[in-house]
Protein backbone atom coordinates (compact mmCIF):
# COMPACT_ATOMS: atom_id res chain seq x y z
CA UNK A 1 0.00 0.00 0.00
CA UNK A 2 1.30 3.47 -0.90
CA UNK A 3 2.45 5.52 2.07
CA UNK A 4 0.59 8.76 2.67
CA UNK A 5 3.92 10.59 2.78
CA UNK A 6 7.00 10.39 0.59
CA UNK A 7 10.34 11.92 1.54
CA UNK A 8 12.38 14.04 -0.83
CA UNK A 9 15.06 11.34 -0.85
CA UNK A 10 12.51 8.68 -1.81
CA UNK A 11 11.13 10.86 -4.57
CA UNK A 12 14.61 11.49 -5.96
CA UNK A 13 15.36 7.77 -5.91
CA UNK A 14 12.23 6.94 -7.92
CA UNK A 15 12.13 10.06 -10.05
CA UNK A 16 12.54 8.16 -13.33
CA UNK A 17 9.42 6.07 -12.67
CA UNK A 18 7.32 6.57 -15.83
CA UNK A 19 4.10 6.14 -13.85
CA UNK A 20 4.96 8.94 -11.45
CA UNK A 21 2.97 12.17 -11.74
CA UNK A 22 3.93 15.14 -9.59
CA UNK A 23 1.45 17.94 -8.89
CA UNK A 24 2.33 21.37 -7.54
CA UNK A 25 -0.48 22.62 -5.26
CA UNK A 26 1.00 25.88 -4.01
CA UNK A 27 -1.54 28.55 -3.11
CA UNK A 28 -2.13 31.70 -1.09
CA UNK A 29 -5.63 32.26 0.29
CA UNK A 30 -5.34 36.03 -0.13
CA UNK A 31 -3.19 36.24 -3.28
CA UNK A 32 -4.87 33.51 -5.26
CA UNK A 33 -2.57 33.77 -8.31
CA UNK A 34 0.58 33.48 -6.22
CA UNK A 35 0.82 29.68 -6.33
CA UNK A 36 0.55 29.43 -10.09
CA UNK A 37 2.97 32.32 -10.54
CA UNK A 38 5.46 30.55 -8.28
CA UNK A 39 5.02 27.31 -10.27
CA UNK A 40 5.82 29.16 -13.50
CA UNK A 41 8.95 30.61 -11.90
CA UNK A 42 10.23 27.20 -10.83
CA UNK A 43 8.95 23.79 -9.78
CA UNK A 44 9.92 20.16 -9.32
CA UNK A 45 10.80 18.98 -12.85
CA UNK A 46 7.76 17.68 -14.70
CA UNK A 47 5.28 18.90 -12.09
CA UNK A 48 1.78 19.73 -13.24
CA UNK A 49 -0.10 22.52 -11.46
CA UNK A 50 -3.53 22.38 -9.85
CA UNK A 51 -5.17 25.53 -8.53
CA UNK A 52 -7.10 25.31 -5.26
CA UNK A 53 -9.95 27.51 -6.48
CA UNK A 54 -10.21 26.45 -10.12
CA UNK A 55 -9.24 22.78 -9.98
CA UNK A 56 -9.73 21.53 -6.43
CA UNK A 57 -12.98 23.37 -5.67
CA UNK A 58 -16.42 23.61 -7.22
CA UNK A 59 -18.72 26.53 -7.88
CA UNK A 60 -19.61 28.70 -4.90
CA UNK A 61 -23.21 29.65 -4.18
CA UNK A 62 -22.66 31.82 -1.12
CA UNK A 63 -24.13 29.07 1.05
CA UNK A 64 -21.78 26.14 0.38
CA UNK A 65 -18.50 27.46 1.78
CA UNK A 66 -15.37 29.06 0.39
CA UNK A 67 -13.95 25.89 -1.18
CA UNK A 68 -16.84 23.53 -1.95
CA UNK A 69 -15.97 20.22 -3.51
CA UNK A 70 -16.51 19.87 -7.25
CA UNK A 71 -18.74 17.04 -8.35
CA UNK A 72 -16.94 13.68 -8.46
CA UNK A 73 -17.71 13.56 -12.20
CA UNK A 74 -16.15 16.96 -12.71
CA UNK A 75 -13.05 16.06 -10.73
CA UNK A 76 -12.32 12.82 -12.59
CA UNK A 77 -12.92 14.69 -15.85
CA UNK A 78 -10.22 17.16 -14.76
CA UNK A 79 -7.87 14.29 -13.91
CA UNK A 80 -8.36 12.86 -17.40
CA UNK A 81 -7.81 16.24 -19.03
CA UNK A 82 -4.49 16.51 -17.17
CA UNK A 83 -3.54 13.01 -18.28
CA UNK A 84 -3.80 11.38 -14.86
CA UNK A 85 -5.13 7.82 -14.86
CA UNK A 86 -5.71 5.18 -12.14
CA UNK A 87 -2.35 3.59 -12.94
CA UNK A 88 -0.37 6.71 -12.02
CA UNK A 89 1.46 7.18 -8.74
CA UNK A 90 0.71 10.76 -7.77
CA UNK A 91 2.86 12.95 -5.54
CA UNK A 92 1.38 16.26 -4.38
CA UNK A 93 3.44 19.05 -2.88
CA UNK A 94 3.27 22.69 -1.83
CA UNK A 95 5.43 25.08 0.21
CA UNK A 96 3.11 25.31 3.22
CA UNK A 97 3.71 22.10 5.12
CA UNK A 98 1.20 20.15 3.06
CA UNK A 99 -1.64 22.59 3.76
CA UNK A 100 -2.84 22.51 0.15
CA UNK A 101 -1.25 19.28 -1.10
CA UNK A 102 -3.32 17.37 1.48
CA UNK A 103 -6.47 18.59 -0.28
CA UNK A 104 -5.43 16.88 -3.53
CA UNK A 105 -4.30 13.80 -1.57
CA UNK A 106 -7.74 13.51 0.01
CA UNK A 107 -9.66 14.28 -3.19
CA UNK A 108 -7.85 11.54 -5.10
CA UNK A 109 -8.69 9.07 -2.36
CA UNK A 110 -12.25 10.42 -2.41
CA UNK A 111 -12.65 9.12 -5.98
CA UNK A 112 -10.87 5.83 -5.27
CA UNK A 113 -7.27 6.67 -6.22
CA UNK A 114 -5.18 5.19 -3.41
CA UNK A 115 -1.73 5.54 -5.02
CA UNK A 116 -1.10 9.09 -3.87
CA UNK A 117 1.39 10.62 -1.44
CA UNK A 118 2.27 14.07 -0.14
CA UNK A 119 5.89 15.20 -0.37
CA UNK A 120 6.90 15.50 3.27
CA UNK A 121 8.40 18.94 3.84
CA UNK A 122 7.25 20.13 0.44
CA UNK A 123 9.31 22.14 -2.01
CA UNK A 124 11.68 23.23 0.75
CA UNK A 125 12.61 19.62 1.52
CA UNK A 126 13.08 18.90 -2.18
CA UNK A 127 15.51 21.80 -2.58
CA UNK A 128 17.33 20.92 0.65
CA UNK A 129 17.83 17.38 -0.70
CA UNK A 130 19.49 18.78 -3.81
CA UNK A 131 16.45 18.36 -6.03
CA UNK A 132 16.43 20.26 -9.30
CA UNK A 133 14.06 23.11 -10.13
CA UNK A 134 12.66 23.58 -13.63
CA UNK A 135 10.53 26.16 -15.43
CA UNK A 136 9.39 23.96 -18.31
CA UNK A 137 5.62 23.60 -18.60
CA UNK A 138 4.98 19.87 -18.71
CA UNK A 139 1.78 18.23 -19.96
CA UNK A 140 0.52 14.68 -20.32
CA UNK A 141 -1.67 13.32 -23.11
CA UNK A 142 -5.38 13.56 -22.22
CA UNK A 143 -6.89 10.36 -20.91
CA UNK A 144 -10.08 9.04 -19.38
CA UNK A 145 -10.34 8.58 -15.64
CA UNK A 146 -13.24 6.24 -14.76
CA UNK A 147 -15.34 7.17 -11.78
CA UNK A 148 -15.11 4.53 -9.05
CA UNK A 149 -16.76 4.32 -5.65
CA UNK A 150 -16.91 7.65 -3.82
CA UNK A 151 -15.80 8.00 -0.21
CA UNK A 152 -18.73 9.37 1.81
CA UNK A 153 -18.56 12.88 3.24
CA UNK A 154 -20.64 14.76 5.80
CA UNK A 155 -22.86 17.65 4.80
CA UNK A 156 -24.39 20.41 6.93
CA UNK A 157 -27.61 18.44 7.46
CA UNK A 158 -25.69 15.43 8.75
CA UNK A 159 -23.66 17.66 11.08
CA UNK A 160 -26.83 19.31 12.36
CA UNK A 161 -28.47 15.92 12.95
CA UNK A 162 -25.36 14.76 14.78
CA UNK A 163 -25.72 17.67 17.22
CA UNK A 164 -29.06 16.22 18.23
CA UNK A 165 -27.79 12.92 19.56
CA UNK A 166 -25.31 11.54 17.04
CA UNK A 167 -22.12 9.71 17.94
CA UNK A 168 -19.77 11.61 15.63
CA UNK A 169 -17.08 13.92 17.00
CA UNK A 170 -16.09 16.99 14.99
CA UNK A 171 -12.49 18.19 15.01
CA UNK A 172 -11.77 21.70 13.77
CA UNK A 173 -8.34 22.29 12.15
CA UNK A 174 -8.30 26.08 12.45
CA UNK A 175 -5.99 28.11 14.67
CA UNK A 176 -7.18 28.27 18.29
CA UNK A 177 -8.06 31.97 18.16
CA UNK A 178 -10.34 31.51 15.15
CA UNK A 179 -11.88 28.45 16.80
CA UNK A 180 -12.70 30.63 19.81
CA UNK A 181 -14.29 33.21 17.50
CA UNK A 182 -11.42 35.71 17.75
CA UNK A 183 -9.44 37.40 14.94
CA UNK A 184 -11.68 36.00 12.21
CA UNK A 185 -10.54 37.46 8.88
CA UNK A 186 -11.70 34.90 6.33
CA UNK A 187 -15.34 34.33 7.24
CA UNK A 188 -18.07 36.85 8.14
CA UNK A 189 -18.89 35.19 11.46
CA UNK A 190 -16.49 33.99 14.15
CA UNK A 191 -16.92 30.88 16.26
CA UNK A 192 -17.18 27.14 15.85
CA UNK A 193 -19.69 24.33 15.52
CA UNK A 194 -20.99 23.36 18.99
CA UNK A 195 -19.29 20.30 20.43
CA UNK A 196 -16.29 20.43 18.09
CA UNK A 197 -12.78 19.90 19.42
CA UNK A 198 -9.83 21.94 18.15
CA UNK A 199 -6.68 20.45 16.63
CA UNK A 200 -4.73 23.15 14.77
CA UNK A 201 -3.36 21.47 11.65
CA UNK A 202 0.12 22.95 12.14
CA UNK A 203 0.47 20.81 15.28
CA UNK A 204 0.91 17.85 12.91
CA UNK A 205 4.28 19.24 11.86
CA UNK A 206 7.65 19.30 13.57
CA UNK A 207 9.98 22.27 13.69
CA UNK A 208 11.54 21.17 10.39
CA UNK A 209 8.22 21.54 8.56
CA UNK A 210 7.83 17.79 8.12
CA UNK A 211 5.13 15.63 9.67
CA UNK A 212 5.87 14.34 13.14
CA UNK A 213 6.66 10.60 13.42
CA UNK A 214 3.67 8.27 13.35
CA UNK A 215 3.96 7.29 17.01
CA UNK A 216 4.05 10.93 18.11
CA UNK A 217 1.02 11.80 16.00
CA UNK A 218 -0.83 8.76 17.32
CA UNK A 219 -0.14 9.73 20.92
CA UNK A 220 -1.19 13.34 20.38
CA UNK A 221 -4.40 12.42 18.59
CA UNK A 222 -5.22 9.79 21.21
CA UNK A 223 -4.79 12.43 23.89
CA UNK A 224 -7.39 14.51 22.04
CA UNK A 225 -9.94 11.82 21.18
CA UNK A 226 -9.29 9.28 23.92
CA UNK A 227 -10.37 5.73 23.12
CA UNK A 228 -12.88 6.85 20.52
CA UNK A 229 -12.97 4.90 17.25
CA UNK A 230 -11.27 7.10 14.59
CA UNK A 231 -14.08 6.13 12.21
CA UNK A 232 -16.45 8.24 14.32
CA UNK A 233 -14.43 11.42 13.70
CA UNK A 234 -15.43 14.17 11.25
CA UNK A 235 -12.74 16.64 10.21
CA UNK A 236 -13.60 20.25 9.41
CA UNK A 237 -11.89 23.64 9.32
CA UNK A 238 -12.76 26.95 7.69
CA UNK A 239 -13.44 25.69 4.17
CA UNK A 240 -12.52 22.01 3.97
CA UNK A 241 -8.84 22.47 3.07
CA UNK A 242 -6.75 22.20 6.25
CA UNK A 243 -9.20 19.58 7.53
CA UNK A 244 -7.57 17.33 4.92
CA UNK A 245 -4.23 17.95 6.65
CA UNK A 246 -5.69 16.47 9.83
CA UNK A 247 -7.05 13.54 7.81
CA UNK A 248 -3.57 13.00 6.39
CA UNK A 249 -2.06 13.11 9.89
CA UNK A 250 -4.56 10.54 11.09
CA UNK A 251 -3.60 8.30 8.18
CA UNK A 252 0.10 8.64 9.04
CA UNK A 253 -0.75 7.85 12.67
CA UNK A 254 -2.57 4.66 11.65
CA UNK A 255 -5.92 6.01 12.85
CA UNK A 256 -8.14 5.27 9.88
CA UNK A 257 -11.72 5.94 8.89
CA UNK A 258 -12.39 9.62 9.73
CA UNK A 259 -14.62 11.61 7.36
CA UNK A 260 -14.57 15.13 5.99
CA UNK A 261 -17.18 17.86 6.32
CA UNK A 262 -16.16 19.79 3.15
CA UNK A 263 -18.33 22.85 3.73
CA UNK A 264 -16.85 23.38 7.19
CA UNK A 265 -17.27 26.62 9.13
CA UNK A 266 -17.64 28.87 6.06
CA UNK A 267 -20.70 26.88 5.00
CA UNK A 268 -22.04 26.37 8.51
CA UNK A 269 -21.97 30.05 9.45
CA UNK A 270 -23.69 31.12 6.21
CA UNK A 271 -27.01 30.13 7.78
CA UNK A 272 -27.72 32.16 10.94
CA UNK A 273 -30.28 29.55 12.00
CA UNK A 274 -27.51 27.03 12.68
CA UNK A 275 -26.20 26.96 16.26
CA UNK A 276 -22.77 28.48 16.81
CA UNK A 277 -20.40 28.50 19.77
CA UNK A 278 -17.70 30.94 20.90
Amino acid sequence: MTSALISAAELKATFSDPQRVIVDCRHDLRLTDAGEDAWKQGHVPGALFMHLDRDLSGDKTGRNGRHPLPSPEGFVRLLGERGITPRHRVVAYDDAGGMYAARLWWMLRWVGHRDVSVLDGGLQAWIAAGGAIDTTVHTLPPATYPLAAIEPVFDADAVRANLEGGDRLLVDARAPDRFRGENETLDPVGGHIPGALNRFFKLNLGEDGRFKPADVLRAEWRELIGGRDPATLVMQCGSGVTACHNLLALEVAGLHGARLYPGSWSEWCSDPARPMAR
